[in-house]
């Protein structure tokens, strides 16, 4: 189980980001992240890695304080250093034990991985980018946008292999801009709004939220847009 306990993160010592997030999330299911901009879904997915310093709180696996060890994580935005190819990227990562094979995941995913990732578009950078995460076989999985730059195959592909770390047993956290690649793969769908979880959704739920969403966007945006056309 990972549970975040009143989870509190400031900006510049100012004002909070995050304010007080309490959430409960059992293995073997896939979680959605769900908030408009601003909400503080990077903030808590870059927290929960270790890249930023909660001021207050706790984030434990298995009742034990969370440890990188335990977590993979796939950020929105890629780094790839230059003139090297896919395959000797993935060499920096240590393996598993759940047998990674590259040349496997090449035909599958259609990746040159002997071609510099220079040549690579944003589809492939994102698959390359997806393995890194995959190979080490980390029990907690963080997917920032993984669905950005995938073509329709990909993003049935991407769906197929959520499903199967479901099956073994993973704790898996996904955001995605497009809410509809949420509601096909996510057992759960957490709604983060101003710093806060304001609500966890089943899937029987789904469709409620998604009206909340954009309901919201229109009340925001309605006026403005009839403003400018």
């Amino acid at each position: 189980m990972l549970t975040i306990r009143n989870l509190e993160v400031e900006y510049k010592k100012e004002s909070l980001i995050l304010k007080g997030i309490d959430l409960s999330m059992e293995p073997g299911k896939i979680h959605g992240i769900v908030g408009l901009n601003g909400a503080g879904k990077t903030t808590l997915l870059n927290t929960l890695y270790g890249f930023i310093r909660p001021v207050k709180g706790a984030i434990l696996y298995d009742e034990s304080p969370l440890q990188r060890r335990d977590i993979a994580y796939l950020e929105a935005e890629n780094y790839f250093y230059p003139y090297m190819t896919g395959r000797e990227y993935l060499s920096l990562f240590p393996a598993g034990k759940n047998g990674f094979q590259p040349d496997d995941w090449q035909k599958l995913l259609c990746i040159p991985l002997d071609d510099i990732t220079e040549n690579y578009s944003t589809g492939m950078k994102k698959k390359l980018a997806l393995l890194g995460v995959l190979k080490p076989d980390k029990p907690v999985l963080i997917l920032d946008e993984p669905f950005n730059g995938l073509d329709l195959e990909s993003t049935h592909i991407l769906t197929l292999i959520l499903q199967q770390l479901r099956e073994k047993g993973k704790t898996v956290l996904v955001t995605s801009h497009v809410f509809e690649t949420l509601t096909s793969g996510c057992d759960y769908i957490h709604h983060i709004n101003n710093g806060t979880i304001a609500h966890s959704y089943t899937k029987d739920r789904f469709g409620m939220l998604q009206q909340l969403l954009y309901s919201t966007i229109e009340q925001q945006t309605g006026e403005q847009i009839k403003g400018l056309i």
